[in-house]
């Protein structure tokens, strides 16, 4: 699983784009954004990236633990279209966790 740094910005979007690319080319299909607390529009971009790479290697992306700020992002910019099946719920969110009876 690809854990990105703690602050995916327009200051280190590159490093960040070129991380998560080679671990996609690796086969890698999972994204963990778990450490993730800094974000601005790079990191809509870079997850688009990320995902448009993976399309074209037939891979399915799964993203993991969004930012709120991110998921607010890639709402504001009117992508979660282009984003959504490809995202995953936070799996610690007690709401995303099964019932038990």
């Amino acid at each position: 699983m690809f854990r990105p740094s703690h602050s995916l910005t327009v200051g280190n979007a590159k490093l960040a784009l070129e991380a998560g690319l080679r671990a996609i080319e690796g086969g890698e299909t999972e994204i963990d954004f778990g450490d993730v607390v800094a974000v601005d529009s790079a990191a809509v971009a870079t997850l688009l990236a990320w995902q448009c790479a993976a399309l074209n290697q037939g891979l399915s992306l799964h993203f993991f633990s969004l930012p709120a700020n991110l998921e607010s992002l890639i709402d504001l910019y009117g992508v979660s279209d282009l984003l959504s099946g490809v995202t995953q719920p936070d799996l610690d969110a007690p709401e995303s966790k099964p019932q038990h009876h």
